[in-house]
């Protein structure tokens, strides 16, 4: 029940009608009181009525919750914008960014936040006086609500528009003579604004929103004679009846629903029942009896019960969101019910058949899951350790042939039977290295050394792909890292005595120009050459190096600092002499 709370402020939310969707989601976080989905959700819907002190409350609820949630904070942030409180803000998003440093929504947040606080210790108005309708995380939310601006946020030009827009609200004059962002503003404005057709370049657009028109003097106004009432329509007995018995089967629903909330199911299946025999034109006490049945973990008579609905709802023309949620439902029970990966089809199916009636997300997320429930457990009935060592076996012989693609075929096969075999991944490494494919046997190698960190093949396997893709520094750290656990191994210090070789080679400068340029363009490349480049105090520490001995003496007595330039040295970028 919480979940179809949840959903109706879902959708009350994408379609505008805000405080519908705080009503929808208290419903649902009074039915879930620990989903710190539902306080996120509301405090969104909250933000959007500019009701920043309840969205606030529910932001806190959100991350007290969930506390490693980073969209927690994001809400959290936002109304604390709203608020003015612009150093809790920024506060609120990188305490989110702590937890989730990818997130765009958290990196958005902080940047207007801290713009936030630089236009409040300035004490300086926007420059734009539409800069406010354009800032904070609302924006996106109000232009994907209202139906005459979702469609454009498919357009990349407007998206990018829009962005630029954000950042500097002064960009909106460049941009005037487009009808969509015109609608755009209007919506942010709450006001409609005058367009014309797309293309009429020479109609002037107002710099600023419309002025309303003051109202004119009210004038008195003669009150109309009341009109004599109508004599009531004469009802048939029959429809007198019928109209009674739905009222009456709404009070036993009503009673139903009361029952089920405090789970006692039987007296609900019994209103149900009762409104079922009342009224059979309305699926909805089909639907919540199947809902009750599912709950009590009679599967096979909300299966039933399912059935029903879906048969009777297309013979009334029913809504067709109704007849979704009862292939949803029935999708449910199966998913319950199934044991092996083929009980898990039927489910699988009732969902897509749902989705065609109407997409759902919570219907997309129950398929989803029955598609990945499905898969695993194919896995665990494929899972056989004996034959995947013969397969492994089949592949090495095909590996001491040379024939590679047909050894990594049998080397797949064995780890689709034991996925958790090092071995394995070690020797298709090997098979993706003769073959040149250095990606796939790197993501072998390391899922090797992933399964067993002790197992030294799996070092010698990455090492190798990184002294083909010319990455020394790197196969010289994945060689040291592997003599941690065989200290001996000839292979690992052979190993390193290679890489050990190139790295000097660089050092001496005797690097051909080739070898010189094409090593240089691979550092650049590297995020971490990059990052070293990029760092005030090393780039300092580098002039240092070329106009300043003394200072450069100090430097190399920083082991960090060396191990940087050392990277540089071997990647070209630099040399010592």
């Amino acid at each position: 029940m919480a979940d179809e709370a949840k959903a109706k402020g879902n959708a009350a939310f994408s379609s505008g009608d805000f405080n519908a969707a705080v009503t929808h989601f208290t419903e649902a976080i009074n039915l879930a009181p620990t989903n710190h989905v539902l306080y996120s959700n509301r405090s969104a819907a909250y933000a959007s009525l500019n009701k920043y002190s309840e969205a606030l409350a529910d932001a806190k609820k959100t991350v007290e919750v969930k506390p490693d949630w980073g969209k927690g904070y994001s809400r959290l942030g936002a109304a604390h914008v709203g608020l003015g409180q612009y150093s809790d803000a920024i506060s609120a998003y990188k305490r989110g960014l702590e937890i989730d440093p990818n997130n765009e929504a958290l990196k958005s947040g902080l940047a207007d936040a801290q713009a936030g606080a630089a236009r409040s210790r300035a004490g300086a108005p926007p420059m734009n006086p539409f800069g406010d309708a354009f800032s904070g995380p609302e924006m996106w939310a109000k232009l994907t609500a209202d139906p005459s601006t979702r469609a454009f946020l498919q357009q990349p030009d407007f998206v990018k528009m829009m962005q630029e827009i954000q950042t500097n609200p002064s960009n909106l004059n460049l941009y005037l003579k487009d009808q969509r962002v015109m609608q755009a503003l209007g919506v942010l404005l709450n006001v409609k604004l005058r367009g014309g057709p797309a293309g009429a370049e020479d109609e002037e657009i107002p710099d600023s929103p419309p002025v309303p028109k003051q109202p004119e003097p009210r004038k008195e106004e003669k009150k109309p004679e009341p009109e004599p009432e109508p004599e009531p329509m004469e009802v048939s007995e029959e429809e007198s009846e019928a109209k009674k018995r739905k009222a009456e089967a709404i009070k036993e629903k009503e009673a139903g629903n009361a029952a089920y909330k405090k789970k006692d199911f039987d007296t609900a299946i019994q209103h149900y029942t009762k409104a079922m025999e009342l009224d059979d034109e309305d699926i909805s006490y089909i639907m919540n009896r199947a809902a009750t049945y599912l709950e009590m973990g009679q599967l096979e008579d909300c299966i039933k019960d399912c059935d029903k609905a879906v048969e009777r709802g297309r013979e009334l023309r029913a809504d067709y969101k109704m007849i979704a949620k009862a292939l949803t439902r029935k999708g449910t029970a199966l998913v319950k019910i199934a044991k092996g990966s083929k009980d898990f089809e039927p489910a699988i199916e009732m969902f897509q058949k749902a989705l065609t009636e109407h997409r759902n997300p919570e219907t997309l997320k129950k398929l989803n899951d029955a598609e990945k429930a499905k898969k695993e457990l194919e896995q665990q009935e494929y899972f056989d350790p004996k034959l995947a060592d013969e397969e492994r076996e089949k592949g090495n012989e095909y590996f001491k042939q040379q024939k590679y693609p047909e050894a990594i075929r049998h080397y797949t096969e064995s780890l689709r039977r034991n996925p958790k075999d090092p071995k394995a991944y070690s020797n298709r490494a090997a098979c993706y290295t003769k073959l040149g494919a250095m990606p796939e046997g790197l993501k072998d190698a390391e899922k090797c050394i992933e399964l067993d960190p002790t197992f030294t093949k799996g070092y010698t396997r990455k090492g190798a792909v990184q002294f083909f893709m010319k990455e020394y520094e790197k196969a010289l750290e994945t060689y040291q890292e592997g003599l941690k656990h065989d200290a001996g191994n000839q292979e690992l210090l052979d190993g390193v005595r290679r890489c050990v070789q190139q790295i000097n080679k660089a050092s001496r400068g005797d690097l051909s120009p080739d070898e010189l340029k094409e090593r240089q363009a691979k550092g650049m490349q590297d995020p971490e050459i990059q990052n070293i480049l990029q760092d005030p105090v090393m780039r300092q520490v580098l002039i240092d190096f070329q106009e300043n001995p003394k200072a450069a003496q100090e430097h190399t007595k920083n082991p960090m600092v060396m191990n940087k330039i050392q990277k540089l040295v071997s990647a070209g970028i630099v040399q010592l002499r």
